[in-house]
């Protein structure tokens, strides 16, 4: 076959007058629009996959986070502990136990918080107060001890407890030879097993109390001189005082109880009258320091501190009483503080003004 240039490009021009302009603009135009189409579909499909994954997320966020279900506090109270321990690891409540000294045996739930019945979160701990038996099993031996210290004693020993094992009768008080305030005899007797609360009886010595003193001679004296002699006297003086009149000896006793007999009972009470300055004397204010204490059985210890307002200290008075009405005179400088004591323990306190 004969390649023919004048065929070749009359065929050419053939072509180039059949092509049609229009219809190429036509197709450009529906593929511009079939890709902008598609491109919609596209944006679209991956705005779509992302609410999905986001979605997906957040409900595997709040399925991991939500709280714990909510369980009903179950009731221990009075069940061992192991028993207790038990119900509350069912409900997924943790225990916090506080150890305590009662009659209850060992092991036994004593209260607990969150009360029974109420509804908690599981996880919560729950407040479990234990038994840890009682402090004491017998009766211990209090003969020839001091009743106050084993008052003090028991009392500290049981110090929570809700029911005291052992509880004092009020004390049989009788005269002895031993000192005042020793217990002489006790029921039940030492070694006594204890199964519920038991009530000790005690007979406690009087002291000598037998004993006569002599009255003593006190009209006279000033209130240094009745300070000095207090530590060795055996009765209960009663002061009273007043300024002292035209003739009266200022700072002095001008007036004292008298007895029909020489001796009386030791601890008798016995008035006494004292005349004072009218005014302050040497810088001193004089007076009577007065307290109403309970009555003791027995002579007690007590002591009379003052302290000036430059801060000495100084001891007033020292002397056994029975309690009751106390009062002894003083002389001391303005501003000062007298402070009583009974068996060591401050019983009243005052500051001395003109």
């Amino acid at each position: 076959m004969k390649f023919s240039v004048k065929s070749f490009f009359s065929k050419l021009w053939q072509k180039i007058r059949n092509f049609n302009i229009q219809d190429c603009r036509v197709s450009f135009v529906k593929g511009m629009e079939s890709l902008q189409a598609n491109g919609k579909s596209l944006f679209v499909t991956v705005i779509l996959a992302i609410a999905v994954m986001l979605l997906t997320c957040l409900a595997v966020f709040f399925a991991t986070v939500r709280g714990p279900e909510k369980v009903l506090v179950p009731e221990v109270e009075g069940k061992e502990l192991a028993q207790a321990l038990l119900e509350m690891q069912v409900k997924e409540l943790y225990p916090k136990i506080q150890l305590r000294y009662d009659e209850q045996p060992s092991g036994t739930i004593l209260a607990q918080s969150p009360s029974s019945g109420a509804i908690v979160k599981a996880g919560t701990r729950v407040n479990l107060t234990v038994s840890r038996g009682a402090i004491v099993s017998e009766v211990g031996n209090y003969v020839g001890l001091k009743f106050d210290d084993v008052k003090i004693d028991l009392t500290t020993m049981f110090t929570g407890s809700s029911r005291p094992l052992i509880l004092l009768a009020e004390p049989v008080y009788k005269a002895s030879l031993e000192e005042a305030g020793t217990i002489l005899e006790q029921d039940p007797p030492s070694g006594t097993k204890i199964s519920d609360p038991v009530t000790v009886n005690l007979i406690v010595s009087r002291g000598p109390n037998f004993d006569n003193t002599s009255v003593p001679r006190l009209t006279g004296k000033s209130v240094n001189e009745i300070l000095a002699l207090l530590p060795n006297l055996k009765v209960v003086l009663d002061f009273t005082g007043h300024k002292a009149a035209e003739g009266e000896k200022e700072n002095s006793v001008v007036a004292q109880q008298q007895f029909e007999n020489q001796y009386v009972e030791n601890y008798t009470r016995m008035s006494v009258e004292m005349a004072f300055p009218a005014k302050p004397k040497d810088d001193l204010i004089y007076g009577i320091f007065e307290a109403e204490l309970a009555q003791f059985p027995y002579p007690v210890a007590m002591t009379v501190e003052c302290i000036e307002s430059n801060g000495q200290r100084s001891q007033l008075a020292a002397l056994n009483h029975t309690g009751g009405h106390f009062s002894v005179p003083y002389a001391v400088s303005e501003g000062s503080e007298l402070i009583l004591r009974v068996a060591g323990k401050v019983a009243k306190r005052i500051t001395v003004n003109e």
